[in-house]
């Protein structure tokens, strides 16, 4: 009997190592295909052509000047032309006073060839973007992967400490899963439970009840969603029974690239925001180009090159604005506007508001983030980063352990090969994120030895300083949607202490539009009811408004959809 003892043993472990196996192939396919709602498409579905409604000719058009041709400018105008009612009539102008449209989404062209851009500000979106990925194929545009495999380098994610790389795998696949797995545990499996709840408690705000909102700290209560912004995403992660190192050495490693931001600071919605990485996406020559098809489809005017240096309040309730441009005979231009949005945040805009905001937004504190994209025919030199063999193409930071200073950068990334027109050699195009500006000689301190063929070590350099996102504490108040009494002044950029991205930003946009339509729709309501008023008649202020409210829902909406459907089939 005492024989039979090992074997058994030994059967017990074969089962448990088994039993392990599965749980960890269980695991693997969990990460690599979490249920998402991606796979359901969003279609604008549109109101039929206005013949079909009996509009009134002489309703007076409604005027609005959009300050700010970024994500939530642009998006604030697409919308309004889908929220208005067919019979009202718009003129929109946009002002913006940079020689572009897309804010903080915009390109460079290497080598200064229109033919090679590359991102210079907002690189990538994500699936579950609505607006942005509806967009997108509203347009026609062409969607490619986040970054493309390089031939002779190895397709790697590496995160760096300044002394150690706490972790190293290929960007995706089911071997870089199990490794996480291995060395953190069920750690990555919660956070992405975490993250799924946290974000889809978010998208609730495109729909009703919670859409449009004018209060964002009511909303953000009512959505659960100040519960992660109150804490820190350390304490957040605690908080939800996730421990050890991951946050660390994966989730501050995204919070950094992402936002320049530690997760003992940033707080948890933004550090489970950077989580939610499924379907990373761009658009082929630049995402600004979702941008500048919404307001083409807008029909807006767009003044580029146009600062407004002021906005006041006339007698009659009307606002008007003081631009300068050069464009102008005499450098500067007033307009009367019924309806003024401010796209941008009021503390970079640069211009006078009267009266101020019954709630002015505070001053918040940005990122001074440093981006340097350069070329260069030489590969990153392991040594540089206590390697003995490749270095990862895409290099992301943590803080040491210790108490050393962390990396200079916040990451490193080895985009693509192109080929230099002067010399016709092979280069590769980097691109690092740093809170200081890198050196000329510490770019060469982390690049190989050049060879005698290689005349230069850097061809081309491009250097920016962006004021990219705000500093993200915890906090449970956020800016005013809505900055005068009368609703005809209203904000996007309050959001951006909320979450910062494209996306949100869009979805402000959005927001906003929405609700200067119904404003508007109230108005032609009340005045309807005026006239009946005169007439004798009595009409249910309830059911009015109700029929309003109708008639907007119907007017322009998000419907989730397998494929296009008419309005009349809805």
């Amino acid at each position: 009997m005492e024989l039979a003892q090992p074997s058994s043993r030994s059967a017990f472990w074969s089962r448990r190592r088994l039993f392990g196996l599965i749980c960890l192939v269980v695991a693997i396919c969990f990460l690599l295909y979490p249920s998402s709602s991606a796979d359901t498409e969003w279609a604008i579905v549109t109101l039929p052509d206005t013949e079909l409604y009996q509009c009134d000719p002489n309703e007076p058009v409604k005027s609005v000047a959009i300050i700010g041709a970024g994500s939530g400018g642009a998006s604030a105008a697409y919308y309004l032309n889908r929220f208005k009612h067919p019979c009202s009539r718009i003129n929109v102008t946009v002002y913006e006073r940079s020689t572009y449209v897309g804010g903080r989404s915009t390109t460079v062209d290497v080598y200064s060839d229109p033919a090679e851009p590359v991102e210079l500000g907002a690189s990538i979106f994500v699936e579950v973007n609505k607006n942005l990925v509806s967009a997108a194929r509203e347009f026609g545009l062409a969607t490619q992967g986040f970054k493309p495999k390089i031939e002779d380098l190895p397709n790697t994610l590496g995160v760096y400490d300044g002394q150690d790389w706490v972790f190293v795998g290929s960007e995706s696949g089911w071997w870089t899963t199990a490794k996480i797995l291995w060395k953190y545990g069920l750690a990555p499996i919660r956070t992405q439970q975490l993250m799924k709840k946290t974000v889809g408690a978010f998208l609730k705000m495109y729909d009703e009840p919670h859409f449009p909102f004018k209060d964002l700290s009511q909303t953000a209560y009512e959505l659960g969603l100040t519960e992660a912004t109150a804490a820190t995403g350390e304490q957040f992660l605690q908080a939800n029974g996730i421990q050890g190192p991951f946050g660390k050495d994966i989730i501050q490693a995204s919070t950094r690239v992402n936002y320049a931001q530690n997760i003992d600071t940033i707080h948890g919605l933004e550090s489970m925001v950077c989580m939610a990485t499924d379907g990373a996406m761009s658009i082929q020559g630049g995402n600004w180009q979702i941008f500048d098809g919404m307001l083409k489809a807008s029909g807006a005017r767009v003044l580029l090159n146009t600062s407004v240096s002021s906005v006041y309040r006339q007698s009659d309730g009307s606002y008007a604005i003081n631009a300068l441009s050069s464009s102008y005979p005499t450098g500067i231009d007033l307009t009367v506007y019924d309806t003024v949005v401010l796209a941008a945040p009021l503390q970079f805009a640069k211009l006078s508001l009267t009266p101020a905001p019954v709630n002015p937004p505070p001053e918040i504190a940005y990122v001074n983030l440093h981006v340097t994209l350069f070329t260069s025919p030489r590969k990153l030199k392991p040594q540089a980063f206590n390697l003995e063999s490749s270095v990862p193409t895409t290099i992301l930071t943590t803080t040491p352990k210790t108490n050393a200073n962390p990396p200079p950068f916040y990451s490193i990334s080895t985009l693509r090969t192109l080929t230099n027109p002067t010399t016709h050699q092979r280069e590769y195009l980097y691109k690092i994120f740093s809170p200081a500006p890198v050196s000329a000689s510490w770019l060469h301190s982390i690049l190989t030895p050049r060879n005698p063929h290689d005349k230069r070590d850097i061809s081309w350099i491009y250097e920016k300083v962006w004021q990219s996102y705000p500093y993200l504490p915890p906090r449970i108040t956020f800016e005013d949607v809505q900055l005068d009494e009368e609703g005809k002044v209203w904000y996007t950029s309050g959001i951006e202490s909320f979450i910062s991205t494209m996306e949100t930003s869009s979805l402000m946009g959005m927001n906003v539009a929405r609700l200067i339509a119904d404003g508007w729709k109230r108005e032609v309501y009340e005045g309807e009811m005026e006239k009946l008023e005169m007439e004798g008649k009595k009409v249910s202020a309830k059911e009015g408004l109700q029929t309003a409210e109708d008639g907007n829902r119907g007017a322009v909406g998000q419907v989730p959809l397998k494929g296009k459907a008419t309005a009349e089939e809805l």
